[in-house]
């Protein structure tokens, strides 16, 4: 499985962030490998020109699912490693629930 990160341009991707949402994301979705072609990570601070306000942090996870359509979650925080985690949690219901419907039938 492929994770690619992308960020807005108010977030640098240095080594030790792109290493820590690997391993959240990783850490998360890994009993989900073989499905899973490609994972898209979006990193984005939505308050960036006002720097206030909490829970600017925005991780947006896009699955691309072999022979099927890709699933989609988000999850806001005040940290990215915080949203990249709430993210990674809300994928892997996701996951469940799509896959877990497509082995029952």
């Amino acid at each position: 499985m492929l994770i690619q990160i992308n960020t807005d341009s108010n977030i640098e991707a240095d080594a030790t962030l792109t290493q820590k949402v690997n391993a959240i994301i990783a850490d998360r979705i890994t009993y989900f490998g073989k499905q899973i072609t490609r994972m898209d990570v979006h990193l984005s601070d939505e308050n960036s020109d006002k720097k206030v306000g909490t829970d600017a942090k925005r991780c947006l996870l896009v699955a691309d699912l072999a022979g099927m359509q890709p699933i989609e979650v988000s999850d806001h925080a005040s940290t990215l490693e915080q949203a990249a985690e709430g993210a990674a949690q809300k994928m892997k219901r996701a996951l469940d629930s799509a896959l877990g419907r497509l082995a029952s039938r």
